[in-house]
């Protein structure tokens, strides 16, 4: 076994997403990741998420039941808001603003009131991959670890999603995510595009875009099951 499949199988992906994906850890673009993100440690960087959780929304969100992919751009970088899904923070952390917003949408949109807490995990184990374009980031440094080619690993994973999956709804917030319609074939998907949530750009489109209802009417018109976009309450 080479260092580059030990590498691959000692990251315990999904079966799917690992059978996917394997190749990508053997190319040397992969490679400088894992020895930038270990010299990043090694000079005492503190390094969000955890090396647990960097691959959180594959592992909950296996391959063959991505239904929705919401698509952020970079890990939260403070203390102990990432876990490895996008806009979504482990329960009992303070809701971020861009989440607080995607909650007012939802109220909004599906008559949803806001939950207690900002943990979306019962959305990624519904099939709501919960997509990050860099997978890693340094404390306190936003887009820190943009360009160390996390962007080249989740743009194969968009290509993979297109090419196995048909009927997934692809909500694309913010000039970066819509970039990425590039890498999708709209014939195929339905892809949503708007403004970011954060409170920079909320107010000029995103609030009201109604893309939560969008989303389960597509479902349904495919046949599927929609979204639950309700979260259960947390005591």
């Amino acid at each position: 076994m080479d260092a580059a499949t030990d590498t691959a199988r000692s990251i315990q992906l999904e079966a799917g997403w690992q059978q996917a994906l394997e190749s990508e850890f053997s190319q040397p673009y992969m490679q400088q990741l894992s020895a930038f993100l270990r010299a990043e440690k090694a000079a005492g960087k503190l390094v969000y998420p955890a090396g647990g959780l960097i691959f959180n929304a594959l592992n909950l969100t296996p391959l063959d039941q991505v239904r929705v992919v919401i698509l952020g751009q970079d890990p939260y970088h403070g203390a102990g808001q990432a876990h490895g899904l996008s806009f979504s923070v482990p329960a009992g952390v303070a809701i971020p603003p861009s989440l607080q917003n995607i909650f007012k949408e939802l109220q909004r949109d599906l008559n949803i009131v806001a939950p207690n807490h900002g943990c979306l995990e019962s959305w990624a184990r519904q099939g709501v991959l919960l997509l990050n374009t860099a997978l890693t980031v340094e404390a306190g440094q936003a887009g820190s670890h943009a360009k160390s080619g996390w962007h080249r690993f989740t743009d194969r994973i968009i290509e993979v999603i297109n090419q196995q999956r048909e009927h997934v709804v692809f909500m694309l917030w913010g000039a970066h995510a819509r970039s990425k319609a590039a890498l999708l074939d709209p014939k195929k998907q339905l892809i949503l595009t708007s403004v970011h949530p954060s409170p920079l750009s909320a107010y000029r489109g995103f609030l009201g875009c109604g893309h939560f209802s969008r989303c389960n009417q597509f479902l349904q018109q495919m046949g599927q099951t929609p979204i639950d976009w309700r979260l259960p309450a947390v005591n």
